[in-house]
């Protein structure tokens, strides 16, 4: 069914204020897919926080038009599906690791802080830990020093023949 003149207007507007927020936007195209594989990749996406939608072409480059996403007009053609999120390397990896799953859905472009990025680059920026991911990582590296000092407090009490408390080794757990 076509859209008509407002409802063009709406669908674009809608998408320009999605890309206005996003970080990624990252194309591919999904000729063939099964019903079931896409309704799959939806749901990663929502579960991801990434805004994932089939467009008409023509509708998408209007939505980028002078945004650092511009680009990546160049690369849509085709039945192409459009991922943006505004987590770096979310829509990278959703449909990055979708792809290799289903080999009916193929990266085509992608972008990242005004760089075009091939396929290869969509798959060097999903690679990349998220942002949890890393804070998870930087917490653990910052609470090993203060567990390893109280373990070795509770070490040193102990070694003196002093009374064994329980308390700094459920202080170095319960940090």
């Amino acid at each position: 069914m076509s859209l008509n003149l407002e409802d063009k207007k709406a669908v674009v507007a809608e998408i320009a204020a999605e890309v206005a927020k996003a970080q990624t936007l990252v194309v591919a195209e999904y000729r063939g897919i099964e019903v079931a594989s896409m309704t799959r990749l939806r749901k990663q996406a929502r579960e991801s926080g990434v805004y994932l939608r089939v467009l008409k072409n023509t509708l998408a480059r209007r939505a980028v038009e002078g945004t650092p996403f511009a680009g990546l007009a160049d690369h849509m053609v085709g039945p192409l599906v459009y991922g943006l999120s505004e987590d770096p390397v979310a829509a990278a990896k959703v449909l990055n690791d979708f792809a290799k799953k289903d080999d009916k859905i193929v990266i085509k472009a992608g972008s990242y802080d005004g760089q075009v990025l091939d396929a290869a680059g969509v798959a060097a920026l999903a690679s990349i830990p998220s942002r949890e991911e890393l804070l998870s990582k930087l917490l653990y590296v910052m609470k090993a020093p203060v567990a390893g000092f109280a373990r070795a407090l509770a070490a040193l009490a102990e070694k003196q023949g002093g009374p064994a408390t329980e308390a700094p080794a459920a202080e170095a757990e319960a940090v």
